[in-house]
């Protein structure tokens, strides 16, 4: 008997149905068995489904001898299930890596419940992932299993049959199947959750639902259309609807409670359907209103009071006047256009005044005494800048500063620096005023720049990729690059800092313009040398790190060449290879990154959020990386780097690369998964070969970070040129790193190893 009975109803589907049974077999939990159902198909599903099926075992052909519909389908597939659990899956949809794993351990965590309510994203039809917005509902408060009453929110959920693990005993015993027509779904869920004496929730997303029809039920966008040409069905929902309150009056008693939940569910249902675009046949939305108010009167449960914000729409449906609800609609829609034209014209009146009041502003003097500072990407106070910014407080006393950034991220600013907020009058006024303007990541395109300002600019890490105009060649990489504008922000600048010879070379190809490079060192890693173990002690208990633990710091870099961005690294096997002892701190590059795998949660955090990722540097032990700057700072710590890219040459096609990382890294190199297990598993990730490569990797590209990166670059500002100082020595180690033993650690004392 196999733990899982995975149940895939099909039905045109043939474009997506090898991802969907492939999602299945590729599941890291192999105890289950996968039933796909061909619904009489009329393209080459059959074939598809027979393929698989003599290729592994585990998966059985159903071909139906006619045509019914997913939930028919399902209900064979059911005949034929012998696992613990049934998990429905849609043809089109996929499972999540590593879904099956987390399923089973979450069920034996909360004692085998009745039903499993898990997450999803949905994927629309350009591949773009979104989580379900009501995915905080499963979000445990409290033990698990529970019962529905004390949970009752999750009746919002949607009402469908892939968002469970259903426990087969459960089912089979409530006699529970799935009737014909459409939103087959409804009469499924409803009875389905009431019944169940245990539930309990996963907050991971284990299916990804493909959005490629029009479809009514409310947070999911049905694949319970049997025939996509048919919408004519859509009046199916009032019968469903039927089904599920005739099973709520046949078991009186605690079932009764459920119906005023289940009306008004019924009602925002029957809402969505009538007000969504496509879901109706052309001409039927009057029927579908009146048919909508009979069903209101027959199954209205006194007390049922709706949802605050829903009041009007449930007294429309109560009306049934579909007239009336056009002219309602009518009506709030030319109150929001009304709305939107009156700000659009106090926009324009407010755009122009600041315009005059810039022009004004830039008629007076520049003060000397300003300098202006700015980090790019919303990360708030930090990088350069706010290095810079700290050193002019330090030994610039006399020269105030000010800090752009939204109010949202005005916490993060010292409480010595003036905080501005783009776009007030404030903020033009320091634009036109200041002397120095300091960013790493362009200043408002619209300023204009003044005899007597300086304008500095810093970039986020030595380059590896291509930049600036070196993209050109790279239309692959360059594709949401505006080098136009990057050309025109460099016209600007008067000094670039620059961490090496490399970078300025780089940097002066990449980027030609009249400026004078700086070539100081990065004073964001000023930090390091300053840094002590009771910092980064504070720093690791912040992070959620316990003590004694190795810390693993991942941060890929951004892939151009793909629209979604993955995880290269398979967190899952390397933590298992290298037992409790250690946690891997996951800095993904995009927003678009993959979720960490929820089971991993004790031992691997996503800390992308995180805004200053030299935080992360000091709090981590090893950095594991492929073509990322960060890099080039960590390096800095003389702590362990372990290079692993498994796509080198479609990077290096797409954006293209400054040197060979591979042939000169800045530690041990891994070229699969294995090996990256393998290489910290043996120690080689801190061994004396190690240290070398380190070593020779810092003196080739952070020659002066020595931590008085910060004071060279104000002192050059403030004071002009000065007579050639002594060459810088490169960063003294205080500690040389080991051949063996526990991780290398530069600062004083250990840093949690």
């Amino acid at each position: 008997m196999p733990r899982f009975s995975v149940i895939v109803p099909v039905f045109q589907v043939q474009a997506y149905l090898p991802a969907c049974l492939t999602s299945v077999l590729e599941q890291s939990c192999t105890d289950w068995e996968l039933i796909a159902v061909e619904d009489r198909s009329p393209d080459g599903c059959g074939a598809v489904v027979d393929e698989f099926a003599a290729r592994d075992p585990r998966v059985q052909a159903v071909h139906l001898d006619e045509h019914g519909g997913p939930g028919r389908a399902r209900n064979a597939g059911m005949e034929h299930a012998t696992g613990d659990y049934l998990v429905f899956l849609d043809g089109d949809d996929t499972l999540a890596p590593g879904a099956l794993q987390a399923i089973a351990d979450r069920l034996k965590e909360a004692a085998e419940p009745d039903v499993l309510v898990y997450g999803h994203e949905r994927v629309d039809r350009t591949g773009e992932r979104v989580r379900d917005r009501l995915a905080p509902l499963l979000t445990e408060e409290g033990p698990a299993p529970f019962a529905l009453a004390d949970r009752p929110g999750l009746l919002r959920l949607p009402p469908v049959a892939w968002n469970k693990a259903h426990r087969r005993a459960f089912v089979e015993r409530l006699g529970l199947t799935f009737p014909p027509g459409r939103y087959e779904d409804v009469p499924w869920t409803y009875p389905l959750m009431v019944s169940a004496d245990s539930v309990a929730t996963l907050d991971r997303v284990c299916v990804r639902h493909r959005q490629r029809r029009h479809g009514g039920t409310p947070g999911a966008t049905l694949s319970d259309i049997s025939d996509i040409s048919d919408i004519s069905g859509v009046f199916d929902v009032f019968e469903q609807y039927e089904r599920v309150f005739a099973f709520l009056d046949g078991r009186p008693g605690p079932a009764e409670r459920w119906r005023g939940p289940v009306f008004r569910r019924m009602v925002d249902h029957l809402l969505a359907l009538h007000s969504g675009p496509a879901r109706l046949p052309r001409g039927s939305r009057a029927a579908f209103l009146r048919t909508a108010r009979a069903h209101y009167r027959r199954f209205h449960v006194p007390g049922a009071r709706p949802l605050p914000g829903t009041r009007l729409r449930h007294a429309l449906v109560r009306l049934g006047s579909h007239r009336l609800y056009g002219v309602l609609r009518a009506v709030r829609r030319a109150g929001a256009g009304a709305r939107r034209g009156a700000a659009g014209a106090l926009g324009r009146v407010r755009g122009a005044l600041l315009r005059l009041h810039y022009r004004l502003q830039r008629r007076l003097p520049v003060r000397a005494d300003l300098a202006v500072f700015t980090a790019g990407d919303g990360r708030g106070y930090g990088g350069d800048p706010g290095a810079l910014e700290a050193a002019f407080r330090e030994h610039a006393p006399h020269v105030r500063t000010a800090w752009l950034a939204p109010p949202a991220l005005h916490h993060t600013v010292p409480a010595g620096t003036r905080r501005l907020v783009p776009g007030t009058a404030a903020y033009w006024t320091a634009l036109a005023r200041a002397a120095y303007l300091v960013s790493d990541a362009g200043l408002d395109p619209r300023l204009v720049k003044r005899p007597g300002q300086v304008v500095v600019r810093c970039h986020r890490g030595a380059p590896l990729g291509h930049e600036g105009v070196d993209l050109l060649e790279r239309p692959a990489a360059a594709c949401r690059t505006d080098v136009a504008a990057l050309l025109r922000d460099a016209d600007t600048w008067d000094y670039v800092l620059s961490p090496s010879r490399h970078a300025t070379l780089a940097w002066q190809r990449a980027y030609p313009a009249e400026y004078t490079t700086l070539e100081y060192g990065c004073p964001r890693n000023d930090r390091y040398q300053r840094a002590t173990s009771a910092d980064v002690a504070r720093l690791r208990e912040s992070l959620g790190v316990a003590p004694g633990t190795t810390v693993i710091l991942y941060a890929p870099e951004y892939r151009d060449y793909r629209r979604t961005q993955r995880l290269g690294v398979d967190l899952e096997l390397l933590l298992r290879r290298l037992g409790p002892r250690f946690t891997v701190l996951v800095h993904a590059p995009h927003a678009d990154a993959e979720p960490l795998p929820s089971h991993l949660a004790g031992r691997c955090r996503d800390v992308s959020g995180e805004g200053d990722p030299g935080r992360l540097c000091l709090a981590a032990d090893a950095l594991v990386t492929d073509f990322s700057p960060l890099m080039f700072d960590y390096a800095n710590l003389d702590r362990p780097v372990v290079l692993y890219a498994d796509d080198w040459e479609a990077y290096e096609a797409a954006r293209g690369t400054y040197f060979d990382v591979r042939a000169f890294p800045p530690g041990a190199v891994a070229r699969g998964q294995d090996e990256l297990a393998d290489i910290f598993a043996s120690g080689h990730w801190r061994g004396s070969r190690s240290a070398q490569l380190r070593r020779a990797f810092r003196e080739r590209f952070c020659p002066y970070d020595d931590g008085a990166a910060a004071h060279r670059a104000v002192r050059r500002l403030l004071q002009g040129p000065t007579p050639p100082a002594p060459p810088v020595t490169p960063l003294p180690h205080r500690h040389p790193a080991p051949a063996a033993g526990p991780p290398e650690n530069p600062l004083p004392g250990p840093a949690g190893v």
